[in-house]
């Protein structure tokens, strides 16, 4: 009789484990994964932190669900005899409370993460919507000559999308005309680029006003020596390589297509750097990064994932 109140009396802590470890790892995963790469990272975080926190609950109530199983067969029946519930009772009260703040804390924390992950995740599962931006007649820009061009992104979200894009006509190769078309987004933090030149008035010459379909289009003439941001001294050539500065590699660039006579820009891509220059220039192209991150050399390592654009 002594021994099965001994027995009753001991304390019913679950044995060490690393499931809560793995748990924290997957919660940690997913969180930085909002951050930085919502559509894989954040589930793959998700993934780790179900299956953690299925084995940490499992761990948990192993003993509760099998005590009798794993004690030596002389205890087991005073083991058994000592949480058997009432009569009239389907489960012994530590039973109920246990299960009841296993279930609680599971719905509590399904509440504050599902919502989370769903706003994160969902988007990029998404169709998104395909930008093309016409920025006029092909006849609108003359060969050889550069132009600050300026136009909404996304016309129905208003002056917010608007952006700045430098395009010159580099003639036709082929019967194929060929455009550069550079980003004014410093590839340091983002910063605004200028044209280190004259332009519009300054060199008498008047702006060009379209209306397409994507709102008013503005192009004014420039004839920039490179390409300056102001903000922390970045310094570019008139193909869009680092010169001088903090930046890490060289200026976006925009696709772009002909499409029945008209300029037609499609989706931006980050550069490493171009050789040559003109219809004759080699891009050295890669997928759309954001400002401050490398994309060639050792230093791409630190980088592996970026969210989704456009």
């Amino acid at each position: 009789m002594a021994e099965q109140d001994n027995l009753h009396d001991e304390p019913h802590l679950p044995s060490p484990t690393l499931w809560p470890i793995g748990f924290a790892i997957g919660i940690a995963v997913l969180l930085i994964g909002l951050i930085i790469n919502p559509l894989w990272l954040s589930t793959i975080g998700g993934g780790i932190a179900l299956v953690f926190g299925f084995l940490w609950a499992r761990g948990a109530t192993a003993e509760l669900r099998g005590r009798a199983a794993h004690v030596e067969p002389e205890r087991a029946e005073a083991r058994a005899a000592a949480v058997h519930p009432p009569a009239g009772e389907r489960f012994s009260r530590n039973k109920f409370l246990e299960f009841s703040t296993l279930g609680l804390g599971g719905v509590i924390g399904g509440i504050v993460t599902v919502p989370v992950a769903g706003f994160a995740v969902l988007p990029a599962f998404l169709k998104q919507k395909k930008h093309e931006i016409d920025v006029g007649p092909v006849t609108d820009f003359a060969e050889g000559q550069w132009y600050v061009a300026t136009f909404m992104f996304d016309p129905s979200e208003g002056d917010v999308s608007r952006r700045t894009a430098f395009i010159r006509n580099n003639g036709s190769t082929g019967n194929v005309p060929s455009f550069t078309i550079i980003s004014n987004r410093c590839a340091h933090l983002g910063c605004p680029v200028q044209a280190n030149g004259p332009s519009g008035a300054i060199l008498g010459m008047k702006d060009v006003i379209e209306q397409t379909k994507n709102g008013k289009v503005t192009l004014s003439p420039t004839v920039p020596a490179g390409f300056g941001c102001p903000c922390h001294g970045g310094q570019y050539d008139t193909e869009g390589n680092r010169t001088a500065g903090p930046p890490v590699r060289a200026l976006d660039r925009y696709d772009f297509e002909i499409k029945n006579g008209h300029v037609v820009l499609l989706s931006t891509y980050s550069v490493s750097h171009v050789e040559n220059t003109g219809a004759q220039a080699k891009i050295h192209k890669y997928k759309l990064v954001g400002p401050g991150e490398h994309i060639d050399g050792i230093e791409q390592v630190f980088y592996p994932l970026n969210p989704p654009h456009h």
